[in-house]
């Protein structure tokens, strides 16, 4: 039951993250930019946690646990955000994000590597299916510059290391305190870029509103329940499940902009929806 769980974690995790775009657009629409509404969405996010977890009289992690978050917050999140972000000005958009899901295949084979987990038939049909899906959902095309693909290739190498940390660290320490030293973090290296780059606000009520949504919907409750799922199915099960972010995106892009859902992406939503079924499936089989 627990893996079932941290399953349904996992999804509701790629569902929050997956509309950190649509969110976004409506930041940038009113005048501000994707360092800015970083800073924001970690700034407010960790306003929110510190009292959360003061009041629930939950300790910070100490030693070595709160260096590996320190590090997952200022390295991992900032790490992978600047380049995904800076590859997008010089490859297409497409490629750099089917590059940077190439995160799921990377954490298989350093968790098989490095912990020693077993991989099931299942699970690797499961790597196929999602990928595959990740790839038809968000299309193929376009090229780009040789930095701007080694800084999408790079993005994925990021994201694995920070999903195997995690790993290890939250099953040592409180959700909530790990999720609010990740937060905490991130706002203290954007906040540094912020004070050498300049500060750009939305001018708008909606842009504010996109700006919180990403603070509490694909920040607050995103990275808690990823912790959450992380803690109880363990990082190659939960690096697969999160594919759901794309396919949430290209949905809530056509609901909420009213763009194009194609035959393909449809096949690819399907797709990753089968894996996420066989990954049940090998779950129950291993508790059985």
């Amino acid at each position: 039951m627990q893996k079932f769980q941290g399953m349904l974690y996992v999804v509701i995790s790629a569902i929050a993250f997956g509309a950190i775009a649509i969110f976004a657009r409506a930041a940038y629409r009113a005048g501000s930019d994707p360092i800015s509404v970083l800073f924001f969405r970690f700034t407010i996010a960790s306003i929110i946690m510190i009292p959360l977890i003061t009041v629930r009289k939950i300790p910070f992690p100490r030693g070595w646990f709160l260096l590996g978050l320190i590090l997952m917050g200022g390295i991992g999140y900032v790490g992978q955000s600047f380049c995904y972000f800076t590859a997008l000005t010089m490859a297409s958009a497409g490629l750099v994000a089917i590059l940077l899901y190439l995160y799921p295949a990377m954490v298989v084979i350093f968790s098989t590597l490095l912990f020693k987990e077993r991989i099931t038939g299942l699970k690797i049909l499961a790597l196929i299916l999602t990928l595959t899906g990740t790839v038809l959902t968000i299309g193929l095309g376009g090229g780009g510059s040789l930095l701007g693909i080694a800084l999408a290739m790079t993005a994925p190498f990021i994201y694995s290391a920070y999903i195997l940390a995690g790993s290890k660290i939250t099953k040592e320490v409180d959700i909530l305190s790990a999720s609010t030293v990740v937060m905490i973090s991130a706002s203290f290296v954007f906040g540094a870029l912020i004070a050498v780059k300049g500060l750009n606000m939305p001018q708008t009520w909606v842009g504010w509103g996109g700006v919180l949504a990403i603070a509490l919907i694909s920040t607050v409750i995103a990275i808690i329940t990823f912790f959450a799922g992380l803690k109880r199915v363990g990082p190659t099960n939960a690096s697969m499940l999160s594919t759901f972010e794309p396919m949430t995106t290209v949905i809530l892009a056509a609901i909420v902009f009213g763009e194009e859902v194609t035959l393909m992406r449809l096949v690819g939503g399907v797709l990753i929806l089968f894996a996420v079924i066989l990954l049940a499936k090998s779950e129950f089989r291993a508790n059985s």
